[in-house]
């Protein structure tokens, strides 16, 4: 009997999980034919990894660094694993349910169903909320760009507020294991930026309900509430302990740290104080007309560059003007159409406009204190996401709230706003489907609701030129760029005044077919409280909307047209000529500069090389210095290239095909420099940087003169030191020398917590910092081996925390589920 009774309450929530896998792999059909998505980030994280991986299937083991991107960084944010996480393997496991993307619909439908399901919503609402959240556009924009990592992040927040809502509402115990469980695998997906935002709008949930507890005299409740919060929050922490304490250490050093550089005018921009500067933070901001495209995906313009068809008003000019129709559309293909504020768009944050109407209508009609909680907090998220176009308020969060100076592009925080909007709106409607709003109760809201949006979406599909312009800041560079093609200024003016025409078209096309979603919906509910329509007609026309509504707009930025083979899909795996070239050489570790190609922007040189280039988030900072004010500036001092050991350079000629230039000057491994200097702080060590001969001098920061303190040097012609074994986290030398000398090496100096330990002979050394960014070594007179071994005390010891918290993880979940099913068990 038991049994039967589990079985007849799981089997529904089963059928759910497969009718979501199904809808996951009818979005994605190529996935079936083992095709994969073509995601430029995605390729360049393989580009990436290429050093780190294929030393993991030569020797079993995870390098801590690599020195295929930017000349040496630490490799644990590339590709890592973290074998004592129980979390970590969990989320792996669950990535293989489906094939990718595949699987991260499937994570958004089911997180956000067992959140619904949790608020009471019900089996089909629940399921249709899943649905809604999961293929919202912003999502589907974010995996076609490959921004893998953000959007797992985003997919698992809804079960992670599930927990607390459980643990408030329910069961203190099980609301707790929920939120471990979830929090443990939001963390696995190793987007700090989410998961910040996120915890901030659950902090907020926790002290309002809280205070609710608090008056209505139920405060003794609180306390195992709050403690199983607390204790599932730190045990979620602790499985991922490793991994947090690697990006705490390493952040310090990276453009999100603090510059030493008392004056930096081209990193002022990007940097300020010890975070990102405000122009860099900011720089992706929503402008307050960007809303619309919550509920009319191209109000402006959609992305940054489209296509136009043959019934464009840029078409009609084209061809007026004598333009070959053929010559037209194929000039058409890439035009900007996005006119809003953002540098760059990949297309428009669509929530559904089902999913804001229902929104609105909840926040009317339910009677929970949640919905005041989830409306200030969707306030908030959005404020945030106005970025500076709400500075008054944000530049105040920026300067003054912890860690919000962290992190850029907060628009992606709309994300969240798209959960809470979900999670109202199937709330209302469940309170609809469950009787529990009159008629009369019913009426004014529904009219006030659809009101809003009908006049909104009626207003912009027929003359949206009343309230906007349609034109960007960029459109006269745009302007002076077709004038050059077709070298007729009144023509390229002509071109780009159509162009506007038709981002006017855009607006109205999609203003209507919103307009036409938000009565169908409106019509639907009116019909269902008159009691004309038939529960099961109802949920399947709603989740039919739904779909229709959100695949439509969906399909125009992710579609079968972005998968490949999964050959093509595994990035450059076939060398150019030009890389075969290079890796003739047997040297194991000399450096490529590949100016094929924006250096700092691409890591596709990582695939093959060791390159002082790459493609990161997060770069060290002095690096960056180090090529912002040195590298990169004209008349640079070919010193900074030769002393990273750049053996070759990549140019291409004016077909596009690689060349290599090698350069003879690079100075190899490791050297003896004849003299050095000591400067007193960062700005002196840089400039002293700008007529540097590094084969010959070294310059160091005070900071290290008492190591160096009675280093007296003399010249040695004979004097070698040489690499003798390579391995990306382990580095041996052999040095023979006649006195004491002044060692400099062509790896990048980074030392947070001692992770390089440095040995001569054996015995412990200091690691010295030279020319801003390199290792250097005060090595004894003689012959002795030098070995760099890349040991963080983070990984050694984080594993060991990451095994304690995964083993109280598991016993906090089985202990839920066995007090559960104990008091589900009939008595005897």
């Amino acid at each position: 009997m038991k049994n039967l009774i589990s079985w007849q309450r799981a089997w529904p929530h089963l059928v759910a999980v497969i009718g979501f896998m199904i809808l996951a792999i009818l979005y994605v059909p190529p996935t079936l034919q083992g095709k994969k998505l073509n995601m430029h980030d995605d390729i360049q994280a393989q580009g990436a990894a290429r050093e780190v991986l294929n030393y993991h299937k030569q020797t079993g083991e995870w390098s801590g660094w690599t020195n295929s991107m930017f000349a040496g960084m630490p490799a644990y944010l590339i590709a890592a694993d973290y074998p004592t996480s129980i979390s970590t393997k969990l989320g792996q496991l669950v990535n293989k349910i489906l094939p990718a993307p595949a699987n991260y619909f499937l994570i958004g439908m089911v997180s956000t169903y067992v959140l619904l399901l949790v608020v009471g919503a019900g089996g089909w609402l629940s399921a249709i909320g899943g649905v809604a959240f999961a293929f919202s556009a912003f999502n589907v924009i974010n995996l076609e760009a490959g921004h893998v990592s953000q959007v797992i992040a985003v997919m698992y927040a809804p079960g992670v507020l599930a927990g607390v809502l459980l643990a408030f509402r329910k069961n203190w115990l099980a609301g707790a294991a929920l939120t471990a469980l979830f929090l443990s695998l939001e963390l696995y997906a190793n987007h700090v930026q989410i998961t910040y935002y996120l915890g901030i709008g659950i902090v907020i949930l926790v002290v309002l309900e809280s205070i609710l507890f608090i008056r209505s005299g139920k405060a003794k409740a609180l306390v195992p509430i709050l403690g199983g919060l607390l204790f599932a929050a730190i045990i979620s922490v602790g499985t991922h302990t490793t991994r947090l304490w690697n990006a705490y250490d390493y952040t310090k050093e990276t453009i999100r740290g603090k510059s030493e550089l008392a004056a930096d005018p081209q990193a002022q921009a990007a940097t300020e104080g010890s975070g990102l500067g405000k122009d860099y933070a900011f720089a992706y901001s929503y402008g307050v007309g960007e809303l619309l495209t919550l509920i009319i995906p191209n109000a402006y313009g959609g992305t940054s560059y489209g296509p136009l068809g043959n019934t464009s008003e840029t078409y009609k000019t084209l061809t007026t003007r004598g333009v070959e129709p053929a010559a037209a559309l194929s000039f058409l293909q890439q035009k900007p159409l996005y006119w809003g504020e953002q540098p760059i768009m990949g297309g428009p944050n669509y929530a559904s406009v089902i999913v804001v109407f229902l929104f609105i209508l909840g926040l009317f009609i339910i009677k929970s204190p949640v919905k005041y909680w989830a409306a200030g907090v969707v306030l908030l998220y959005i404020v945030w996401a106005l970025g500076k176009n709400f500075a008054s308020l944000n530049y105040l969060f920026f300067d003054y709230f912890p860690m919000f100076n962290k992190f850029r592009a907060m628009t992606m925080v709309v994300s969240l706003v798209q959960m809470l909007m979900v999670l109202i709106g199937m709330m209302g409607l469940a309170a609809l489907v469950q009787k529990r709003v009159s008629w009369n109760d019913f009426q004014r809201p529904f009219l006030i609701s659809s009101g809003i949006m009908v006049v909104i979406t009626l207003l912009l599909a027929l003359m949206p030129s009343v309230f906007f312009s349609f034109q960007s800041a960029n459109d006269p560079a745009f302007t002076e760029q077709f004038a050059q093609q077709t070298g007729d200024k009144v023509f390229a003016q002509q071109i780009m005044s159509s162009i506007v025409e038709d981002r006017v078209g855009l607006m109205k096309a999609d203003a209507l077919r919103s307009l036409i979603f938000v009565l169908l919906t409106a019509g639907l509910v009116w019909f269902w409280m008159k009691n004309k329509v038939k529960p099961v007609a109802f949920y399947t026309v709603l989740l039919l909307l739904v779909i229709f509504d959100l695949f439509g707009i969906d399909k125009r930025y992710l579609n079968s047209d972005d998968f490949v083979g999964s050959y093509a899909a595994q990035g450059p795996t076939t060398p150019s000529p030009a890389d075969e070239q290079i890796l003739k050489d047997p040297d194991p570790d000399y450096k490529v500069l590949d100016a094929s190609t924006s250096p700092f922007q691409s890591a596709e040189a990582s695939y093959f090389h060791k390159s002082i280039g790459g493609y990161h988030g997060a770069k060290l900072r002095r690096y960056q210095e180090l090529f912002e004010r040195q590298i990169a500036k004209q008349n640079a001092n070919p010193g900074m290239l030769n002393m990273l050991n750049t053996k070759y350079i990549i140019t291409a000629d004016q077909q596009g095909n690689k060349l290599v230039q090698p350069n003879p000057q690079a100075l190899g491994h490791a050297w003896f420099v004849s003299s050095y200097r000591i400067v007193p702080n960062a700005d002196a060590e840089m400039r002293a940087l700008d007529s540097l001969r590094p084969r010959e001098e070294a310059v160091l920061d005070q900071r290290f003169a008492a190591v160096l303190k009675g280093l007296v040097l003399k010249p040695d012609s004979t004097a070698k030191i040489s690499l003798i074994s390579y391995k990306p986290n382990e580095l041996v030398y052999e040095s023979n020398a006649s006195g004491e000398g002044l060692a400099v090496f062509s790896e990048i100096y980074y030392n947070v917590r001692d992770e390089w330990k440095v040995t001569i002979d054996g015995k412990p050394a200091p690691m010295l910092r030279a020319n801003y960014v390199l290792r250097a070594l005060r090595v004894p007179a003689g012959k002795h081996t030098i070995q760099f071994s890349f040991e963080p005390v983070s990984v050694t010891a984080g594993s060991k925390v990451d095994l304690v918290s995964s083993i109280l993880l598991l016993a906090l979940i089985a202990g839920a589920v066995f007090v559960q099913a104990k008091k589900n068990s009939p008595n005897d």
